[in-house]
């Protein structure tokens, strides 16, 4: 009788293996469509696109009055506007980069 217990016995002290670290993708949900017909997802690329644009324009233009604010200067001290300029930029420029990865 010992016989036939032991491969149960063997079965249950074997641990069961272990999850993949990575599961397996899901499959792709199916594309939302909006109620003109256009695919969601490319409305929302679109709509990001043109904030990126936009944020590149500003960008673009705090960059021309930081260069300009540094130029003027002669004492090579960096004013406060010009400062808070800088931070401005920054933050811009992380928006758009954090916006593009996506």
């Amino acid at each position: 009788m010992r016989l036939y217990v032991l491969p149960f016995v063997l079965a249950l002290a074997i641990p069961a293996q272990p999850p993949p670290l990575h599961p397996r993708p899901a499959e792709e949900p199916e594309e939302v469509r909006l109620p003109n017909g256009k695919l969601q997802r490319d409305e929302i690329l679109k709509a990001d696109f043109q904030k990126s644009l936009e944020e590149a324009r500003e960008l673009s233009k705090l960059a021309d009055e930081l260069k300009l604010a540094l130029e003027k200067n002669d004492r090579y001290v960096l004013s406060i506007g010009a400062l808070k300029k800088t931070e401005e930029i920054e933050r811009l420029a992380r928006r758009i980069r954090d916006r593009l990865k996506r």
